[in-house]
């Protein structure tokens, strides 16, 4: 956001020095992808940069690593298991946090700001303490090792991203057009499903997209409630860089960079779509 022309010296310095502070953060968080990426693509087994990478020369580069996951029977068995695991608990955890959400925006919900922080607790505790808990709950009702048990744990850790966003989404919502619906003859079930979803359906969307990712790149909770058969994406670069050293987890890494970017990237354009229908910005 550019200065007004009547800000006074401090205000410039103040700004100027905000911005070298965000840029000189944003370099820190961005160096170490920025790294991962042209080394993912280098023809020889090392995670240092070859002299012929270095000189741009054609030969020190290749896709060799990316060839190595696709026609790797274990990475591929951990991809079918983060989708399968990611999807199922995206949708039970959508359906959660939007009902959820629905609920506590209504103005006579009692014990509203309880169940908010109860429904958002997974969020604030720490992930090795709700997989240890998990981990001796499972034990007792048999559901360790199991996709059913994974599933449920994410979509756990999944559901306040949904809550939240929804909410947000509701914060905004304008009431009357569901009186104008019902002083018009329409009944509740139709104003929901004709007037209501249609407006938070972008804020659901956000959420599930953010419980996907939340799920796809959890590793801690899989690692305790999980087995060899559940093992997914993390679990197994977590493996191959404790057990073998291989820069295809550095294609895989920059594979989940790709994904990540493009989901955000959704996310931002239902967030516009959110405000353009919401009326918070132009068409």
């Amino acid at each position: 956001m550019a200065l007004p022309l009547h800000a006074t010296t401090d205000e410039r310095i103040w700004h100027y020095l905000f911005l070298a502070i965000c840029t000189l953060i944003f370099l820190f968080l961005i160096i170490p992808i920025l790294i991962v990426i042209p080394l993912s693509f280098n023809v020889q087994p090392y995670f240092t940069f070859t002299p012929e990478m270095l000189s741009f020369d054609p030969k020190g580069y290749s896709t060799r690593w990316y060839t190595a996951f696709f026609n790797d029977t274990n990475w591929q068995k951990a991809v079918k298991n983060s989708l399968i695991i990611a999807i199922f608990s995206t949708i039970i955890s959508t359906f959660l946090g939007t009902l959820a959400a629905l609920g506590l925006s209504q103005k006579d919900f009692p014990f509203k700001t309880t169940i908010m922080g109860i429904l958002i607790s997974p969020m604030v505790v720490p992930l090795i303490i709700s997989a240890a808990g998990m981990f001796f709950f499972y034990a007792r009702i048999n559901l360790l090792g199991t996709h059913l048990g994974v599933i449920l744990a994410h979509a756990a850790l999944s559901t306040p991203f949904v809550v939240i966003t929804v909410t947000a989404t509701l914060t905004g919502f304008d009431h009357s057009l569901t009186r104008a619906a019902s002083s018009l003859g329409s009944s509740p079930t139709n104003t929901f499903f004709k007037i209501t979803v249609p407006l938070i359906t972008p804020g659901v969307i956000s959420g599930a997209l953010f419980a996907f990712i939340t799920s796809f790149d959890e590793v801690i909770v899989v690692l305790f409630v999980g087995s060899v058969h559940q093992r997914t994406i993390p679990w197994a670069m977590f493996s191959g860089i404790r057990e073998e050293i291989s820069p295809t987890i550095l294609a895989v890494a920059t594979l989940l960079i790709c994904f990540s970017i493009i989901l955000l990237f959704l996310v931002e354009l239902l967030r516009r779509r959110n405000e353009r229908l919401r009326g918070l910005s132009p068409n």
